[in-house]
């Protein structure tokens, strides 16, 4: 056995792209059907990341609210010996009254927050926002989810506004619940660069580590994006305010895809006409054969957050979206692997998150189109019930025994195959 735990996750964004809702709880057909949860028990997954969305819950307002359906669920997953570990915004704005870009968005999370605790004061694990810097940068600067900003001041309010929600939620539910623990989620993918682009490789590597350095107290005035955020309206107050009062999560949790990792290129012309390009071309860091001493992947990303911070560490959402189910094998066990020798190490690596477990809709555009381009999960929800996939096989020996040996997993993945590349030539 390797200590490690098997976490369980369930792909829960609510958001709004250009005036419609997205719901994946529903379009994935999980919230109809309560016994999915019998499905992860029958899996050996004792913690599930599971959603009690602020959107869902009170839409109209923090007087007018419905529990129902994550009344139902909580308790079932009380019933079958799951701890939740629950999230209360997912990639999203929160309702309609107010915004990622509101001044009160903080104290109205942080209401709603207090309302959930006091609903169920039994759950110990929350997540307030998940990814706030990731969610900060698609709906404040690249424009991608409400409420569409597309500048540095937009995406710094909203991250401002996630994390000061944060601790004041947790605050709310620890009133509640005095030993709360705040699992705090990101993706920490690392921006590698030709050296024309070295100073935006550096801006992006500086600024993947915001919502944790603001949640640590760390964004003082020595730190490499104090000045900025002042710049571009930031109270020097509200600053302090996380140094004074910082909310140090219980446990990081770093979602990690093949696509987080990036390396951006000047070079346009060097790639084929289906890769998208700008000022420079964005693309995914496997697709390109890097110099010497680029490290990519979950090893890498897990072991710079375990020295950065030195606090325990989970991988909150492990998942790969492919037509080979056995891709999604493999990527599952490169994964635990990465945490298992960290953890050998001595990194307090505490847990592998299956995410997706009845997979997704419409991930391969981030939500902008409506395909419908499922990507099967643990289960396929194509189903009803969902079938299991190769992954539950896996899943359930990782979470009994520790461990998982299959032909299928002697074989490397696709990100690991030299045929991976979009271009040929060294791109240092």
């Amino acid at each position: 056995m390797t200590g490690l735990e098997v976490w369980g996750g369930v792909e829960c964004t609510m958001l709004q792209v250009n005036g419609e809702w997205r719901d994946q709880l529903h379009e994935t057909g999980h919230a109809q059907r309560v016994k999915d949860l019998d499905l992860i028990a029958a899996l050996g997954i004792t913690r599930l990341r599971y959603p009690v969305l602020w959107e869902k819950v009170a839409p109209r307002s923090l007087e007018d609210m419905d529990w129902s359906w994550s009344d139902a669920r909580l308790a079932r997953l009380r019933e079958l010996g799951i701890a939740p570990i629950v999230g209360l915004v997912h990639h999203g704005s929160g309702p309609d009254y107010t915004s990622l870009l509101d001044p009160l968005f903080p104290e109205k999370l942080a209401e709603y927050a207090g309302h959930a605790a006091r609903r169920y004061p039994w759950v110990q694990d929350w997540t307030p926002v998940n990814e706030p810097l990731t969610t900060a940068r698609f709906s404040g600067l690249y424009g991608l989810w409400h409420p569409h900003g597309r500048d540095m001041r937009s995406f710094l309010t909203a991250l401002v506004n996630e994390c000061r929600g944060t601790v004041l939620a947790m605050r709310a539910i620890r009133r509640v619940c005095p030993g709360a623990r705040l699992i705090q989620t990101e993706d920490l993918g690392r921006v590698f660069s030709t050296p024309p682009l070295a100073a935006q490789a550096e801006h992006e590597n500086q600024r993947r580590w915001l919502s944790l350095d603001l949640l640590c107290g760390r964004v003082d005035s020595s730190h490499p994006w104090h000045d900025l955020m002042l710049s571009e309206g930031i109270a020097h107050e509200q600053l302090d305010q996380f140094v004074a009062e910082p909310c140090i999560p219980d446990v990081i949790g770093i979602n990690h895809y093949v696509t987080s990792d990036r390396f951006l290129d000047h070079r346009a012309k060097i790639y084929p006409p289906h890769v998208p390009r700008g000022r420079y071309v964005d693309v995914e860091a496997v697709r390109v054969p890097l110099p010497e001493g680029y490290e990519t992947g979950a090893e890498a990303r897990l072991r710079e957050a375990w020295e950065r911070y030195r606090l325990p560490t989970a991988v909150t959402e492990a998942h790969l979206g492919c037509m080979e189910p056995e891709e999604s094998v493999r990527w599952l066990l490169e994964v635990w692997n990465a945490a298992a020798r960290l953890r050998r190490e001595g990194a307090d690596l505490r847990a592998v998150t299956v995410w997706s477990l009845f997979g997704a809709v419409d991930w391969c555009s981030l939500l902008q189109r409506r395909d419908n381009a499922y990507e099967a999960g643990v289960f396929d929800a194509r189903h009803d019930p969902p079938r299991p996939t190769p992954l539950a096989k896996a899943v359930r020996a990782l979470a009994t025994t520790g461990g998982f040996a299959h032909p299928v997993v002697e074989q490397p993945g696709w990100w690991r195959r030299p045929d991976r590349f979009v271009v040929q030539r060294r791109p240092a």
